[in-house]
């Protein structure tokens, strides 16, 4: 059997994800450095992110984050 792996295709189900699924908290600190990473192109997380992805789940994301943030 495989596992498939299915991207959240909604910030419903990206929030779902991230503090139920994986029980983080999206404090405002863990936002701005999620963020900080996922802006910096130079990196190596974000460019494995986005080699994994695709740039625009990457932007998605990102989105997600600026509107969590606003929250």
């Amino acid at each position: 059997m495989t596992d498939v792996l299915t991207l959240p295709a909604t910030y419903a189900e990206w929030r779902h994800c991230i503090t139920v699924s994986c029980g983080l908290k999206l404090a405002r600190s863990y936002i701005e450095q999620r963020l900080d990473l996922l802006r910096d192109e130079n990196d190596a997380q974000t460019n494995r992110f986005i080699a994994l992805y695709g740039r625009e789940h990457h932007q998605r994301v990102v989105n997600w984050f600026y509107k969590a943030q606003m929250e």
